[in-house]
């Protein structure tokens, strides 16, 4: 059971910790639990109730009417808007619900209908990175338990090995890219949705994975001389090496171009780099390589 903190729940709901406590007093619409020490945490069926009267309060309704509702009430009506209108914050809500409860029949049928109603690209970019961003603060605070985590990564991960499966490898005269997470570095989703926009913009790609040690990389440059790398720092390396570790990447792949990203840089002192470029998104990976051929 999550034990979640009014912060936590007003990040993942979007709803100010002032108006939830509000609304408690107000409408005794959750009633938070206290630890030993007499503060106050949420459960996972605070969080998933907090979520869909979100949602529908976001869409007009009136909180006097929906505190009336039954949870199978509200359940139905959050799937009656999510039919009905084209908020991507309804699916990122709804995957947050999935995810909490380890529903992976449900997980897999929103993604499914998604894909479908948005394309793959846009379900990625739009949708799955603003809901692993979201639950990033709960696998930041231990609320997210192992299984929790395994269980979205895994088909996450599915679904974008099968789409970089789907596509055509481009020749061996493409330009080169390698992929890879230095040493230690396990967070790979992000790096898999690059390998899958690499490929589809016709870069040869080199897909090395996760902990890949330095004198490896080493090895795959000098054999073959890719023109672009990219890769993306979470924990690894910390934050009193990575600055030399770029620096060094910098100085030995100097014929490539760079493209970073990850938590870990924006907590770092990077200074400038001439042939490295540090991108927040999906969307800037995407446009610096498409930039690549003009």
């Amino acid at each position: 059971m999550g034990h979640y903190s009014i912060k936590e729940l007003e990040k993942l709901s979007g709803i100010k910790a002032h108006t939830i406590r509000i609304w408690e007093k107000r409408h005794q619409l959750i009633n938070p639990k206290r630890t030993q020490t007499n503060i106050r945490y949420y459960s996972d069926e605070d969080l998933k109730k907090i979520i869909q009267v979100s949602v529908l309060n976001n869409h007009g309704l009136k909180i006097s009417h929906i505190v009336g509702l039954s949870l199978d009430d509200l359940n139905r009506k959050v799937s009656e808007l999510s039919e009905a209108t084209e908020s991507i914050e309804i699916y990122i809500d709804q995957l947050i619900l999935a995810m909490v409860d380890l529903e992976e029949e449900g997980f897999e049928q929103i993604l499914g209908h998604l894909t479908v109603k948005f394309g793959f690209e846009k379900t990625v970019v739009e949708i799955l990175y603003p809901f692993l961003e979201k639950i990033g603060i709960l696998w930041l605070n231990n609320n997210i338990t192992p299984a929790q985590e395994h269980f979205i990564s895994n088909l996450i991960r599915q679904k974008l090995i099968v789409a970089i499966d789907g596509l055509p490898l481009p020749p061996k005269t493409a330009p080169r890219a390698v992929l890879f997470l230095p040493e230690n570095e396990s967070h790979e989703l992000g790096l898999l949705f690059y390998y899958y926009l690499v490929k589809k913009l016709g870069f040869r790609p080199y897909y090395l994975g996760q902990n890949v040690p330095y004198k490896d990389l080493q090895s795959v440059y000098e054999q073959h001389q890719p023109q672009v790398l990219i890769s993306s720092f979470t924990t690894n390396p910390s934050q009193k090496v990575l600055p030399g570790y770029v620096a060094r990447m910098s100085a030995e792949f100097a014929t490539s171009r760079i493209y970073l990203s990850g938590v870990a840089l924006k907590k770092a002192d990077m200074g400038s780099l001439p042939n490295v470029q540090i991108f927040e998104n999906a969307l800037k990976i995407k446009e610096l390589l498409k930039n690549y051929f003009v």
